[in-house]
């Protein structure tokens, strides 16, 4: 099968760098997929998982908003935040969540609601993840 190179930056690291078969992210729009040969394409990140497929083993990670471009069988993805699963901390995530869903109800402005409910997606996604190592 033929690879795509991907690369996975955050504003404080590279995390990850080298050829792959597939790339799925999740976008604003759904998920997408990206693989050898596919066209230029340039898309805004939501919050949600990322998946990379390589000789049949599949690793993922968390994806908190940014962007992503395809260019030249090169997959760049700039994520606000992004982790690997077992840098995850669960039990905080689960306070996180536990927060976010308080402020929720105690919101009293349209904005303190809207920031209440991007920390409750965060912390979602940060279980779904840290939910990955529990399990092996």
């Amino acid at each position: 099968m033929a690879k795509i190179h991907f690369r996975l930056v955050t504003p404080e690291r590279r995390m990850y760098d080298g050829d792959v078969d597939m790339v799925i992210v999740r976008t604003t729009e759904g998920d997408a997929a990206f693989m050898a040969g596919h066209i230029p394409y340039t898309t805004t990140l939501g919050y949600g998982m990322l998946h990379i497929i390589n000789d049949g083993a599949r690793r993922e990670a968390t994806l908190i908003a940014g962007f992503a471009e395809v260019a030249d069988d090169v997959v760049t993805v700039l994520s606000d935040s992004a982790e690997w699963p077992e840098e995850i901390d669960i039990n905080r995530a689960r306070r996180a969540k536990e927060r976010a869903e308080r402020a929720i109800h105690d919101a009293t402005s349209g904005i303190e609601h809207r920031l209440a409910e991007l920390a409750l997606r965060r912390a979602n996604v940060r279980i779904e993840a840290g939910s990955l190592t529990e399990q092996h």
